[in-house]
């Protein structure tokens, strides 16, 4: 799993979180260009972003991480509200998966990426 967030504690938390499950290995950045660049196609099961970061938001990270491994899934994470109808609407990214809302425990992330994954 691949996690990008510009909060380096929220990158940790959810590192510790998701890595309390010995079947995850996660990946984490807290810069969005620094996630691109580094970005390996057809390594990572599934991409968990932050909606709202600096020099690139989650979508335009999103965007283009698809068009260079068309296979993965993407769930995007947000504080703040969001309507999935109209993000899928303005972003049509086939691999949307889910939207998490922060915060979320480290139990019912688990089980919204395990559910993703199968």
């Amino acid at each position: 799993i691949l996690v990008v967030d510009d909060n380096p504690d929220i990158v940790f938390t959810l590192r510790v979180g998701l890595e309390s499950d010995p079947t995850i290995q996660v990946y984490s950045f807290d810069n969005p260009v620094t996630a691109l660049v580094e970005f390996e196609p057809n390594f990572y099961d599934l991409l968990l972003i932050d909606v709202n970061m600096p020099l690139m938001d989650g979508f335009q990270l999103a965007q283009n991480l698809v068009r260079r491994d068309l296979n993965v899934r993407v769930c995007f994470m947000t504080a703040g509200e969001i309507n999935m109808d109209a993000a899928r609407e303005v972003h049509p990214l086939k691999s949307i998966g889910c939207f998490i809302k922060k915060p979320i425990s480290a139990e019912e992330l688990l089980r919204r990426i395990r559910a993703e994954l199968e």
